[in-house]
């Protein structure tokens, strides 16, 4: 069967194609940057295709693909294009987003992927699948519950493509669900102090990709999600509300940017293997009922190469029901556990 990882050129894409050629696999590499992907694929002895989704003609580089890998971001700006061309070619559709209007987009195409006869899954990376297991091994202990609370605590350097994203998404806020619906709220909207794993530390919602996939992993219908946050940081980030809507015009986008592209493509081999990622969640019901679920991991981009690749074979191993789906509903709550450097999930 033939796969592809497209946007392999990019710090993430490259680690997962080169992880995937140490399995053994053979991935086409495609991507829109002719140097690069050719490059990469040459180095590595795989095939490339180039091209760029705003192609009128999408159908050609994606003959003969049966799933695609998708890294290229931003994928509010690239995903649904992809999305439509695995639909045509009816190939399975995989993603590393982390991006809340891209999640639910994906559940959106349901009815189509199920015509298509392909699975649609989104964020099968570090966003979103430790959360995404905890989130259900917590509705598994608790059915009955109402309320979510997700979050991790990672100390390692971000790569260039999520910190733009981050920069995108500055200007929209942050995101909860509430009874079932998705609010966009202010910047730094709630805190607490969550014992993520390692001491307890002051906490502010995100807006994660969780609040999208682990209500249509659980039905829970009020989730947040939470990271540590010093006081000082938090403090500037809720004064940012007064000019929030500064953030997201085209200058001020273009300068966060371009100083973020003046940064390192993303963590080194050391990083990576030295900043583990402490994963917490707590659910409760209408009877006042808690229950806490701690997991430690390895460092993000680890996890993003080792789960979706993870996934991958699993597609192609053996057929699954069609459909848009969550990494949990696809591999189960304790798919994380046997992750590389992932722990047990701790329930209590």
């Amino acid at each position: 069967m033939s796969w592809m990882i497209y946007g392999a050129n990019g710090y993430t894409g490259e680690l997962l194609a080169r992880e995937a050629v140490r399995r053994g696999q053979r991935p086409v590499l495609g991507g829109r940057s002719h140097g690069a992907v050719t490059r990469l694929a040459a180095e590595l002895g795989l095939e490339a295709r180039v091209f760029a989704l705003e192609d009128a003609d999408l159908a050609t580089p994606m003959a003969g693909v049966t799933l695609v890998l998708h890294c290229a971001g931003p994928f509010s700006a690239t995903a649904a294009t992809m999305i439509r061309a695995c639909l045509a070619a009816q190939a399975h559709y995989l993603d590393i987003t982390g991006e809340v209007s891209v999640f639910e987009h994906a559940q959106a195409q349901n009815a189509a992927a199920q015509a298509a006869g392909i699975v649609v899954c989104t964020g099968v990376g570090f966003d979103v699948v430790p959360t995404d297991c905890v989130a259900r091994a917590l509705s598994e202990a608790l059915p009955s519950a109402t309320h979510l609370a997700l979050g991790f605590d990672g100390r390692s350097s971000w790569s260039r493509g999520t910190a733009r994203t981050m920069v995108e998404g500055l200007g929209q806020g942050g995101c909860v669900r509430e009874r079932g619906v998705l609010r966009r709220v202010r910047l730094g909207y709630r805190d607490r102090r969550i014992d993520f794993g390692a001491g307890e530390k002051l906490a502010m919602t995100i807006p994660w990709g969780d609040v999208s996939t682990a209500f249509h992993t659980t039905g829970i219908p009020n989730i947040e999600v939470y990271v540590p946050m010093s006081p000082a940081r938090l403090r500037a980030l809720r004064r940012l509300n007064l000019v929030r809507w500064l953030l997201g015009l085209g200058f001020v986008q273009r300068r966060l940017k371009a100083k973020v592209d003046r940064q390192p493509p993303g963590p080194d081999d050391a990083e990576r293997a030295t900043t583990p990622t402490h994963v917490w969640g707590e659910a409760r019901d209408a009877a006042g009922r808690t229950v806490t679920a701690r997991i430690e991991t390895a460092n993000g981009y680890t996890v993003t190469v080792q789960a979706a690749l993870g996934v991958v074979e699993r597609l192609l191993a053996r057929p699954a029901e069609p459909g848009a789906t969550t990494p949990a509903r696809l591999m189960g709550a304790r798919y994380v556990e046997s992750l590389p450097g992932s722990g047990p999930i701790r329930i209590s």
